[in-house]
């Protein structure tokens, strides 16, 4: 007897010209519990709007292939029609309000109304909500969780774990549901939240509603799935029964590809034995959806040091905590003394230049010209690109204009001319004129967040030969923060891996793929595993 319940034939997924899935087929059966794993960028959250309608795929000319629900042909063009075919999904972010009650939030949109005698002569608009129903509908959901919360309890002030239950309450609340995507929901839970979320989640298997679960977290894999399907590069690399692996598999699996060698980076630099530049110890960042837990990281006057790790896990808060943009505590030395925290302008002076991984956001005046651009923070920091006049400066305009020749020549920036506005210019190009500026400043360490996001290839190379160049020539220290693990393990000296806000350890370039796997998932080594 056929069980499938679920099942994806071919799918594939054009952005532009970017292949962000390709072909891609795996099936799920009625309750079981799959596994759905992969880096940053691997395809999984794109499939995952596919399966539920999202508009950002329709808007952007749809998929190919086919979903089979129960061995017929759906069309799924609209979360709407995902929720009528009995599919829900349980994202990472709450989707609560505070000040309702637990089954306000559970029946929200989905309201039980009762009559009155108001509404028997005006029409249904004046029907009243039916409380009594609500919060026993409610009830209903949170004990097949088995979950001890009041359903009258109000919302607000409720520990981060119950509030994650309460969004899978409202989707099992849906009475035709039969299929469940987890999107990284233990990301915001403890250990012991996480464990009763694992056991929930049987609860409903056992009731036979299939469940596709995106983690991270390997051991939670092992803990609960019958089959792992891991994308990466949006392709299928491997679909297993769980049985037949083990964490070390799956970690090489996640992560292992060729390495391309976009740039040629000196072997075996033994940066440990240099000098400390910089020390962290037990840094903190209040970085939303970024943070920093406590982190201890002596970085070497000299190296290219990496700092990688999943999306959300704390490491882009690094750099922007250095450079005093979010709120930032511990202590921190700079060449032996204490770097001032939260105070950008004290980094700057202290010779720390940041390219943004939001160059839009922060790094970036869009309309403003190419050279003034450029040419802006080193006139803050250091008064370069100015001129006195009489009682006050001026910019000295021709300054600024010969120094961003020179970088657009440098950088290869493709524009009109050093006046064109930098809104007009490409991402690739927009990313060239954000680190001319940060070297114009002549700093002795550059932190260079995602510098090769949405960027093509040839402008990715550009971009790592132009660190390389400044860290050999000029001895500067680099501290490149990147989801694209291929191009740390290609340029850096060492790489450090950030997991839940915490440092799980530093790496070499040359490493096993199976260690960065398990590292990036917050485990060390195995126990009885040789890597």
């Amino acid at each position: 007897m056929n069980n499938i319940m679920l099942e994806l034939k071919e799918i594939s997924k054009l952005y532009g010209e970017n292949q962000v899935l390709n072909k891609v087929s795996f099936s799920v059966e009625k309750g079981e519990i799959l596994c759905l794993l992969g880096e940053n960028g691997a395809g999984k959250s794109t499939l995952m709007n596919i399966l539920f309608g999202m508009p950002v795929i329709h808007s952007t000319g749809g998929y190919a292939g086919e979903i089979l629900l129960d061995g017929q042909v759906v069309n799924i063009n609209t979360p709407e029609k995902a929720m009528e075919l009995g599919i829900g999904m349980v994202h990472q972010e709450f989707m609560l309000i505070p000040g309702f009650t637990v089954a306000e939030n559970i029946k929200l949109n989905r309201e039980v109304t009762k009559g009155n005698p108001i509404s028997q002569v005006f029409g249904k608009d004046y029907r009243t909500l039916d409380y009594k129903t609500m919060n026993r509908d409610a009830r209903e959901a949170l004990d097949k969780l088995e979950i001890g919360i009041d359903e009258y309890a109000k919302v607000e002030g409720l520990p981060v774990g119950y509030m994650q239950f309460i969004e899978i309450a409202r989707e099992i609340d849906k009475k035709n549901i039969r299929l469940l995507v987890f999107d990284e929901p233990t990301a915001v839970l403890t250990e012991s939240e996480a464990d009763n979320l694992i056991k929930a989640m049987k609860h409903l298997a056992a009731q036979g509603i299939a469940i596709i679960f995106i983690t991270h977290r390997l051991d939670e894999v092992t803990a609960c799935s019958q089959h792992v399907v891991i994308l990466r590069d949006g392709g299928l690399v491997a679909a297993k029964k769980t049985s037949d692996t083990n964490t070390v598999e799956l970690a090489e699996l996640m992560v292992g590809r060729k390495i391309e060698k976009l740039v040629q980076n000196e072997e075996n630099r033994n940066v440990e034995k240099s000098e400390t530049i910089i020390s962290m110890k037990n840094f903190k960042v209040g970085m939303p959806g970024e943070m920093v837990k406590g982190i201890d990281l002596d970085i070497k006057r000299g190296e290219i040091i990496g700092i990688g790790g999943l999306a959300g896990q704390g490491k882009i808060g690094v750099a922007n905590g250095l450079m005093g943009l979010f709120p930032a505590s511990g202590e921190v030395t700079l060449n032996g003394e204490p770097l001032v925290l939260n105070a950008p302008m004290a980094s700057l002076k202290k010779k720390l230049a940041f390219v943004s991984e939001d160059r839009k956001g922060v790094g970036l005046l869009l309309d403003e010209p190419i050279d003034l651009n450029i040419a802006i923070t080193a006139m803050q920091v250091k008064d370069d690109f100015l001129k006195k006049v009489v009682f006050f400066n001026q910019i000295d305009e021709a300054k600024v204009k010969r120094h961003a020749e020179e970088m657009v020549k440098l950088f290869d920036i493709r524009c009109t001319g050093t006046e064109q506005k930098t809104r007009r210019l490409s991402g690739g190009n927009q990313q060239k004129v954000c680190l001319a500026r940060a070297i114009t400043l002549e700093p002795e360490v550059l932190l260079v967040s995602e510098p090769t996001r949405g960027i093509d290839i040839g402008a990715k190379k550009l971009v790592l030969d132009t660190l390389i160049e400044l860290n050999r020539k000029k001895n500067m220290t680099i501290i490149m923060t990147s989801s694209e693990l291929a191009e740390l393990r290609s340029i850096c000296d060492r790489i450090a891996i950030v997991s839940e806000g915490k440092l799980v350890g530093v790496l070499k370039p040359d490493d096993s793929d199976a260690k960065y796997g398990l590292y990036m998932s917050g485990k060390t080594d195995m126990p009885g595993e040789v890597l």
